[in-house]
């Protein structure tokens, strides 16, 4: 006749590291922990989530079972434990991120208008004769000054300067025009 070892004397033994004792207690108790979890969570990815979470931390807690409980009502306590702090977790996290929507898609609001000019600048410039394009795309693009702008076309620095006001005053022209339509 053999004699069944209690859950008890399984979890003492394991908690002094006898691995084929924990292997036999989670094999019995995993599908209860389980249910349990799945009642706690009310989603099967959830308490599949959890009761990995528990069984992973199950050894290093088995070291503070003293056998006082039944290990059935200890391992529930543990898994009521672990469902509150995931719980705890995600109001964190929820919290932490309110508000991140809102901000994200303003962001890229303000990218898209951002975007939206640069197209616009970028179009209008075709339009602008070549020596004022050239001009801008000097000083816009790598924050040239007008001494190095006038070196680099050969020109005055006051030639650089009369482009850039005859630039801006040709591009609000264009803009007004395409404002009136």
């Amino acid at each position: 006749m053999r004699m069944s070892v209690t859950d008890e004397a399984l979890a003492l033994a394991a908690a002094g590291g006898d691995g084929k004792a924990f292997a036999a207690l989670l094999e019995r108790r995993y599908d209860g922990l389980f249910r349990l979890c799945f009642r706690l969570t009310g989603a099967r990815t959830e308490a599949e989530d959890l009761t990995q979470d528990i069984c992973a931390a199950l050894p290093a807690k088995l070291a503070g079972y003293r056998g006082d409980a039944r290990v059935s009502t200890w391992l529930y306590r543990v898994a009521v434990n672990a469902a509150h702090d995931r719980r705890r977790r995600a109001a964190s996290h929820a919290r932490a991120a309110d508000g991140w929507g809102d901000w994200e898609v303003n962001r890229r609001a303000g990218d898209a208008e951002a975007a939206e000019r640069v197209d616009w600048l970028t179009g209008a410039m075709r339009a602008l004769p070549d020596d004022l394009r050239d001009t801008l795309a000097l000083l816009l693009g790598d924050e040239m000054t007008h001494g190095a702008a006038a070196e680099v076309l050969g020109v005055s620095e006051g030639t650089i300067s009369w482009r850039v006001s005859e630039a801006k005053k040709r591009l609000r022209a264009l803009k007004a025009g395409e404002n009136e339509l």
